[in-house]
């Protein structure tokens, strides 16, 4: 069974980083795209970044220059620099990747992990 897990949320003031890592686990062949997606309370969600295997990335427009994704293949798992935090970043975060197995391929999420920022 294929998970994936989040972590490093929580509480940090306005202007302030945050670093959010994702941990894919169970019977893996290979995993093609990663990338992190945020819901704010009441509101849809939407893309944060993604990154290919290859490491080619990809962000929402208006989280170029604060927000960084990165990804460490050897150890599955997709990271999310995240600088210069606003109070309108608060949101659940979460991770989803492309997944192989040994009887097919799908994407897969995390639970999330909620990240505030506030003073």
């Amino acid at each position: 069974q294929v998970q994936l897990v989040e972590s490093g949320g929580g509480l940090v003031q306005p202007g302030g980083s945050l670093r959010l890592s994702c941990a894919a686990s169970g019977s893996i062949s290979s995993i093609n795209a990663m990338g992190w997606y945020r819901q704010a309370p009441g509101k849809q969600r939407e893309l944060v970044a993604t990154i290919t295997s290859a490491g080619s990335t990809n962000y929402a427009d208006s989280l170029k220059g604060r927000f960084t994704i990165s990804r460490d293949n050897a150890w599955k798992s997709v990271n999310l620099q995240m600088n210069t935090l606003k109070p309108e970043d608060t949101a659940v975060y979460s991770c989803n990747a492309y997944i192989r197995t040994g009887i097919g391929g799908g994407t897969y999420w995390g639970k999330g992990t909620l990240v505030t920022v506030s003073s």
